[in-house]
């Protein structure tokens, strides 16, 4: 098996073991939410990175087996496991720092956005003080400098719609062709 194509049959494997997981504290599973997550992205058209970012956002709950955790919500700094994670395994770094980002835009829209922080889930909302808090100013003028800002808010607005029950799972096979042609090819 070529190297790229290990790489994504490795990645995918973390959603077949531990897909049907509990979602902490959500009415859906890993694999559901990343799959709404990802759907979201590709209904509004965006490329196959920021689509894969959407689907691996929460990857870091799930591939970081000995991380501490957060109260039972998940695990401590996971959007950056996962960044982590993505880029040792060849991804780009956009992919990998949208996956980063999208706790900070959570704590970004938490400051900005009059009733952001009441239309979080209970469990969105415990996770917050793991995370940061809400941005400071100083903070939030940071992050609005950075290219993939309004991407990054996006993202965080399909991981809050990302939690429907009963829908059905997007076809993994497209996801997985989308990430082996995103993988560099082997000189």
């Amino acid at each position: 098996m070529a190297r790229n194509e290990q790489v994504v049959a490795e990645v995918f494997s973390l959603y077949e073991r531990f897909g049907d997981s509990d979602y902490i504290g959500e009415p859906v599973s890993q694999i559901e939410h990343m799959s709404q997550a990802a759907e979201l992205a590709i209904a509004e058209g965006f490329d196959d990175e920021v689509i894969l970012a959407a689907f691996f956002h929460d990857i870091g709950h799930i591939c970081a087996e000995s991380a501490e955790n957060m109260g039972g919500f998940g695990v401590v700094s996971h959007e950056r496991l996962g960044a982590d994670y993505l880029r040792r395994a060849g991804f780009s770094e956009r992919m990998a720092r949208l996956v980063e980002y999208h706790v900070q835009a959570k704590r970004y829209l938490t400051l900005k956005e009059p009733g952001y922080y009441e239309r979080l889930s209970e469990a969105s909302r415990r996770t917050l003080q793991y995370q940061g808090g809400v941005m400071t100013e100083a903070e939030a003028q940071a992050f609005e400098k950075d290219p993939l800002c309004a991407v990054s808010l996006r993202m965080r607005q399909w991981d809050e719609l990302a939690k429907e029950t009963n829908v059905p799972l997007l076809d993994l096979d497209i996801l997985k062709r989308k990430a082996l042609a995103l993988l560099p090819q082997a000189a």
